[in-house]
């Protein structure tokens, strides 16, 4: 299946579309192409806010914080989604969880790529109406389908190795 169909699905069973992924085989290249491509879009949704924040306040210019913006996203965070994989490895073992570390950066990376379209709408949401109601609403929407994904991920891959 192609990957946009892969995210789709992900949203009614993510369980079935994390159990196809593993049953293609460890592909370390494949997970981190799916961190690097979730932190990217996540970096893109912050354009519109960063452009905001930065017609109301010019005292930090626009490059400065799409600067912090790309260091953040894309050098920093995939180191923080690996450490959390590993955590999220090790509370699934004193589960009882049998999988693999390979399983548990799965079902994060997977899980980030999945709501990565929500992030765009959340990151035009803030640059284009700022906070409020809607900014606040589109962000638990994002959470609870992530926290959604990733938990039924993690517990199809951690169910047994």
């Amino acid at each position: 299946m192609s990957a946009t169909r892969d995210i789709l699905q992900s949203y009614r069973s993510p369980r079935v579309v994390i159990r196809r992924h593993l049953d293609r085989g460890v592909n370390e290249g494949r997970v981190l192409m799916f961190l690097i491509a979730a932190c990217l879009l996540v970096f893109i949704s912050q354009w519109p806010n960063v452009s905001r924040q930065a017609q109301l306040d010019p005292s930090i210019p626009l490059d400065m914080r799409l600067g912090g913006a790309m260091l953040g996203w894309l050098f920093i965070a995939p180191l923080f989604f690996y450490a959390l994989s590993g955590v999220s490895y090790m509370v699934a073992r004193v589960f009882g969880g049998q999988g693999t570390t390979y399983g548990a950066r799965l079902a994060l990376f997977w899980s980030m790529l999945v709501v990565a379209p929500l992030w765009l709408l959340h990151g035009l949401t803030a640059g284009l109406i700022g906070a409020g109601p809607q900014l606040t609403g589109i962000g638990l929407v994002l959470s609870v389908a992530f926290f959604w994904i990733w938990i039924s991920s993690l517990v199809e891959t951690q169910m047994q190795g």
